[in-house]
């Protein structure tokens, strides 16, 4: 019986305008097995998207020229992304962001910072309630 708890292989697109973030991130889903992908805005998120095909997507809610929810938005108005998880990454810890947040399709909210337990407990979290509601 396959380990469910193994993240080998999952592919994951963190953005987030902090290169400290997103260093931090790459390197605790590295060691983890991931294969990740780094974007630091949601414009250069939108095309790594389309061609890195990920199995989950991190973002920073507040980001220059595109912020998160719109970065969000945009991946699940698009049909061939609208079922990949999104987890919301913010310093802000408040309801109207998380609230907002599910609104434009994120799965769950990650107050930042995070520590690899959360990190790992969100993509483990978000990859197994979208495999429960997938029929197949």
């Amino acid at each position: 019986m396959p380990d469910e708890l193994d993240l080998r292989g999952t592919k994951v697109l963190v953005v987030d305008d902090s290169k400290t973030i997103r260093r931090s991130a790459e390197m605790l889903l590295t060691k983890a097995g991931c294969e990740v992908q780094l974007a630091e805005d949601g414009f250069e998120a939108l095309g790594k998207v389309v061609n890195f095909k990920p199995d989950l997507v991190f973002i920073d809610i507040m980001m220059p020229r595109l912020d998160g929810y719109h970065t969000c938005a945009l991946i699940k108005n698009n049909p061939q992304f609208k079922n990949t998880p999104v987890v919301m990454l913010s310093s802000k810890d408040g309801v109207f962001d998380r609230a907002k947040g599910r609104l434009v399709g994120a799965q769950l909210y990650l107050s930042k910072p995070f520590t690899a337990e959360e990190l790992l407990g969100a993509i483990r979290t978000s990859l197994n309630s979208s495999q429960t509601t997938d029929p197949s």
